[in-house]
């Protein structure tokens, strides 16, 4: 029996991850064969290729004392369908299950990221291994969902069905009691979600890009958003292939999160932290100018560095050079300070 995985929510208690009834579908074969062969009957009924087969014996073989789960993420009318034709299917187990679910799906898939099916990889690397995962088990695969799996997972219950020399389930409740599920912990963030989808909206459908709002006196993250975004719910029980490939073939690179993952030189916004480790060394003040005024650029050597005004700012004082983004200011600035003090500044900052 799946635990229910925690629920992640913002700083005030609304949720950005929760789970919602939903269905899974099992075999209990009495041997990958028979397996196989009730997979493929199967597959006339509900979306199952030869590569699904395939991949649903592999995992049986690894762990046979469990059902092979078929379809962790069943819809209401595949469930229906299968009930209907129940006399097909001996080995056959349909149970509720919890579902992942993202109330805001896109606006918020930089944060949580998604969930998927536990790999091969994954299962043979201690750090799952030893925490005793098993095949055909939801895990986080990016984002928070990834980060505090541990913690989100929750503890598995069990099922007793009574079967018969076959292995054909005869009942498949009251054999003995269940061993309920233990939920996972609740994560609370930072996160504020109404200013998430606030800047999730502002880049809408067209704009690339990333943005990350932070508390500066205590470096809490309120909101943080990478464009173009994806639908973390689509991943839920096996993303759909032409989904993924869609994708993979955007060339804005939807699963690439620029936010966290993306390197960008800081330019201007590092005048800022260069003016602050300035006056923290006593080397300026906000009123004090620099020996050459602005007329457009700086010779430094044998190089001329031009400001992006090409016809200068004139003579200006630290707080105006702030105002104004002079480049030329800051070359000077900049070379006052020297490389050691601003790596040493840098770290107290």
């Amino acid at each position: 029996l799946p635990a229910p995985r925690g629920p992640i929510l913002d700083r005030h208690g609304y949720i950005i991850a929760e789970n919602i009834p939903g269905y899974s579908v099992s075999l209990f074969p009495a041997s990958s064969d028979s397996l196989r062969s009730e997979l493929r009957r199967m597959a006339e009924l509900v979306p199952l290729d030869s590569s699904d087969i395939e991949q649903i014996v592999r995992r049986y073989r690894q762990d046979p004392v469990r059902p092979a789960v078929v379809l962790s993420n069943a819809t209401f009318e595949q469930v229906s369908i299968l009930e209907e034709r129940r006399s097909e299917f001996p080995s056959l187990v349909i149970q509720t299950a919890p579902r992942r679910y993202y109330p805001d799906g896109p606006a918020v898939a930089a944060i949580v990221g998604y969930i998927g099916e536990i790999s091969d990889a994954e299962l043979s690397s201690p750090a799952f291994r030893d925490a005793g995962y098993r095949a055909g088990q939801q895990v986080g695969k990016a984002g928070l969902e990834r980060q505090y799996e541990l913690a989100l997972r929750g503890r598995e219950g069990s099922r007793f069905v009574e079967v018969d020399a076959r292995g054909r389930v005869v009942r498949e409740q009251g054999a003995r009691p269940d061993l309920e599920p233990l939920p996972g912990a609740a994560l609370r963030t930072n996160i504020d979600l109404d200013l998430q989808r606030f800047v999730a909206a502002l880049f809408g459908d067209t704009l690339q890009g990333a943005a990350v709002a932070m508390d500066p006196t205590t470096g809490e993250i309120l909101a943080l958003h990478s464009s173009p975004s994806y639908d973390p719910n689509r991943f839920v029980g096996g993303v759909p292939a032409a989904y993924y490939r869609q994708l993979l073939s955007d060339p804005r690179r939807p699963l690439y999160n620029k936010a966290i993952q993306g390197k960008y030189p800081p330019a201007s916004t590092f005048k800022l932290a260069t003016a602050v480790v300035a006056m923290q060394e006593g080397l300026v003040s906000l009123a004090e100018r620099m020996p050459v005024p602005c007329r457009g650029g700086y010779m430094f050597g044998t190089r001329y560095f031009r400001c992006w005004e090409k016809r200068g700012h004139g003579a200006l004082t630290l707080a105006e050079a702030i105002e104004k983004s002079c480049d030329t200011y800051f070359y000077q600035l900049g070379l006052r300070v020297t490389l050691a003090r601003l790596i040493a500044g840098g770290i107290a900052l």
